[in-house]
């Protein structure tokens, strides 16, 4: 009878331990880092505290030309809206595509490349195709300046877009969602 009390306890002992290591397990897997400038996932959210006047949010995976892109749709200023068709190729580039125009790529960053690199958005001398330079670039941010050479009424307009690992855009938003966990929430 002693020894069956024991085995009954040691065998107790054995669950318990076992479930506590199964949660702290969990735990770990439902946090993972968060390794990508532009983290992508269906729900992901940047923008207004309450999504009225200017937001983005991933609302839905796409195939085009066999590849899974993400669909960012953006509310501007109540009433103006932008959609776009994003992924992070395998040489770590964000690229855009369009689904009604496949075979067109559109390179928004390089996530891999150094400060002064350059790169151009299509490569192709069109309006549309940008000269890109790596202005900037830390372990934690990344910043690109987007010059408009062929446009002949803008041309060497410069705009800037900047990157935080692990949050995606820099912008100044109240609330910014990423991967099902509000990051910041003003």
């Amino acid at each position: 009878m002693k020894f069956q009390k024991t085995i009954l306890k040691v065998l107790s002992l054995i669950a318990c331990v076992l479930l506590l290591a199964s949660s702290c397990k969990k735990k770990e897997e439902a946090n993972p880092i968060i390794d990508s400038f532009l983290p992508m996932q269906v729900g992901n959210y940047w923008g207004t505290a309450n999504r009225q006047d200017s937001y983005t949010e991933i609302q839905e995976t796409v195939q085009i030309n066999g590849k899974t892109y993400y669909k960012f749709f953006s509310l501007i200023g109540g009433d103006g809206v932008s959609v776009s068709y994003l992924r992070i190729d395998e040489q770590n580039r964000l690229i855009q595509a369009f689904p009604t125009e496949p075979s067109k790529i559109y390179v928004r960053a390089d996530f891999n490349a150094k400060v002064g690199d350059e790169f151009y958005t299509l490569n192709d001398q069109t309006v549309n195709d940008y000269k890109v330079t790596v202005s900037g670039k830390t372990d934690k941010e990344m910043s690109f300046d987007f010059r408009m050479i062929y446009h002949p009424n803008f041309q060497n307009q410069v705009r800037t877009d900047t990157y935080i690992k692990g949050r995606g855009w820099a912008g100044n938003f109240e609330k910014v969602i990423i991967n099902g966990k509000v990051v910041k929430e003003k």
